[in-house]
């Protein structure tokens, strides 16, 4: 039976009363097969009950079980809410109360959370029950705000929760550090080091899986120095990349994915933003999509396919805007500095500076501070650039402290302060020497350049950075290099490397970038042509999704079957895209999409 419109099924079913709804849904679990439909009799047996029974609470709580079993959180928590309405046992419905709040805070419905902690509060709670409130509230404050609330309240329950089950403890403590992480220079409980030092303190237990090896190895990041966690926190950070998205521990699938950034390791980056955002996909953990989406929106950016970065920051948008998680605009903000959109970067970074700073989210405010000075070494003006990296570099935040100390070597030297640009790549050096990859090295290889004018770490950089992911930080070696020949006066050199930067930036769409590039090769004599607009910005956001499929080597079927669309409409969509794009095959559609094999799009 179909109706016209979803909200006619509504209105059908809420004008009915409820003593006739009772009756229908009765019918149903009565009509369906208990061995073949078990959890929709529950369902239906659970909207029947007209008052609290232990009978259909139970069936409620095992169709919980299978429904976690295959991945299914939205069901587990809505089964799990029900049965702990429908407890008689004022003891069980506590139990109940709080699993069906850590269901709800999984898939990022706080306010029902929120809700069932209140109701078990009502009943009565042992030690370790009165624990476990307290870490749920704690996780709450913090997905709800990222802010400087949430560390000491987690640090307490770990602490609570150390004499009681170390297990518990020992998540909690991992939670903990992940909370300070964000609080940052905005926090005012303990920070890092010390929830670090506090866990090394406690009741220690042996913890085999990924969350487990991930909370030692953040141990030694910040009791024993970056270098010292570089090798524990790869290999813990690649248990999270298996098939199964690290099994139970997959909700940290989002710090993994921060984490593999900071240790400029992108290849691990892709591989678990990809495996991230596919586990939330097919468990519907709404608490852990946005977030793999954000970072690999970021993880596009770098690699040079900002198309593909705006589909997935939209989809990013979306879901916070209907979970009421905070807005993550760590990627929006990224995208937009790297196309050089001064005026719409500028008013976001304003906007999240206020935002975070309400929030008490201090490693947003690091992150800013570098994409500031991204955004202005971009441009060439370097003054800016060398304060907002200053800014970034006064603490030690994750991901930015790296990456600003690159955007203060660069500035650093261009406004005549070699010796703070030294010191810098002395602090840089540990980092990228520690992390030993292809972009860490090219990276580290053009800073040093940029102090020792010695043209063989120029192209040392270019040929590190060819072999890894980082297209933005190539052209900008590239760029360098050119700029560094054309001082020199070797002018065809110079245009050389100068034409393939601004080749490249223009592709990607940097446009400040490219506009540097430009001038730079005007400067040569060679008259460079100046960007007009993006060629991919004329398709429509259907057309645009449409195409990405196509050029990832999927048919129309399979296109059609991921946007709920026929393949003859498919079809219609590739036929205006091509002119639009001056291409006539499905071949040429990869060049246009560059990165088109790491997208991922909603299924």
């Amino acid at each position: 039976m179909r109706f016209r419109h979803p909200l006619v099924r509504s209105a059908a079913y809420r004008a009915a009363p409820a003593s006739e709804r009772r009756q229908v849904h009765r019918a149903l679990a009565d009509a369906t097969d208990a061995r073949l439909d078990p959890d929709r009799r529950a369902w239906h047996r659970a909207r029947a009950a007209e008052g609290p029974d232990e009978a259909v609470a139970g069936e409620l709580e095992r169709s919980a079980d299978r429904a976690q079993a295959r991945g299914g959180l939205s069901a587990a928590a809505a089964f799990l809410q029900r049965a702990a309405e429908l407890t008689p046992d004022p003891a069980m419905r506590v139990k109940r109360s709080l699993a069906a709040a850590q269901a709800k805070l999984d898939v990022a419905d706080a306010v029902s959370a929120s809700e069932l902690l209140a109701a078990a509060e009502l009943g009565p709670v042992d030690e370790l029950q009165r624990a476990r409130l307290e870490r749920l509230r704690a996780q709450i404050a913090f997905a709800s705000r990222r802010g400087r609330d949430a560390p000491p309240l987690l640090l307490e329950a770990a602490r609570r929760l150390d004499p009681l089950d170390a297990a518990l403890a020992r998540e909690t403590y991992l939670e903990a550090i992940a909370s300070a992480m964000f609080a940052g220079r905005l926090g005012t409980g303990p920070d890092v080091h010390e929830v670090a030092k506090a866990e090394r303190a406690s009741n220690r237990v042996p913890a085999p899986g990924p969350a487990g090896r991930l909370l030692d190895a953040l141990v030694t990041r910040f009791t024993e120095g970056y270098a010292a966690s570089v090798e524990p926190l790869s290999r813990a950070l690649r248990a999270f990349g298996e098939p199964d998205g690290g099994g139970e521990d997959r909700r940290w699938q989002w710090l993994a994915c921060r984490l593999a950034q900071d240790l400029w390791d992108d290849e691990l980056w892709h591989m678990l933003a990809t495996c991230g955002v596919r586990v939330a996909r097919e468990t519907g953990a709404l608490n852990l999509l946005p977030n793999a989406l954000n970072y690999l929106a970021v993880l596009n950016v770098h690699s040079g396919a900002f198309a593909t970065a705006a589909e997935l920051i939209a989809e990013v948008d979306s879901i916070t805007q209907a979970t009421g998680i905070p807005p993550l605009r760590y990627a929006a903000s990224t995208l937009l500095v790297a196309r050089g959109d001064q005026a719409q970067a500028l008013s976001l970074l304003e906007w999240g500076w206020r935002n975070v700073t309400e929030r008490g989210e201090g490693s947003a405010l690091g992150l800013a501070s570098w994409l500031h000075a991204l955004l202005y070494n971009s441009q060439g003006h370097y003054g800016e650039a060398l304060a907002a990296a200053r800014r970034a570099c006064e603490y030690e935040d994750v991901i930015a402290y790296g990456w600003a100390l690159v955007e203060l070597i660069e500035a650093g030297v261009r406004c005549g302060q070699p010796d703070e640009a030294a010191a810098a790549l002395a602090r840089l050096s540990e980092r990228t020497q520690a992390s030993g990859t292809e972009w860490a090295l090219g990276t580290e290889a053009r800073c040093r350049a940029l102090l020792s004018d010695d043209e063989s770490l120029y192209q040392e950089s270019v040929e590190r950075l060819a072999r890894s992911r980082a297209a933005v930080e190539l052209a900008r070696s590239r760029l360098l290099y050119g700029e560094w020949l054309r001082r020199e006066n070797r002018r065809a050199d110079a245009r050389e490397q100068l034409r393939a930067a601004h080749e490249m930036f223009s592709r990607m769409g940097a446009e400040a970038f490219a506009e540097r590039a430009r001038r730079e090769l005007s400067a040569t004599g060679e008259t460079a042509r100046k960007r007009t607009v993006e060629t991919l910005d004329e398709l429509t956001t259907q057309e645009a999704q449409v195409a990405r499929l196509a050029a990832q080597g999927h048919t129309n079927p399979e296109i059609g079957a991921q946007l709920f669309i026929s393949p003859r409409t498919v079809e219609y969509h590739l036929h205006k895209v091509f002119p639009k794009l001056g291409i006539s095959s499905r071949r040429e559609l990869r060049r246009a999409f560059p990165g088109a094999e790491h997208a991922a799009l909603p299924a």
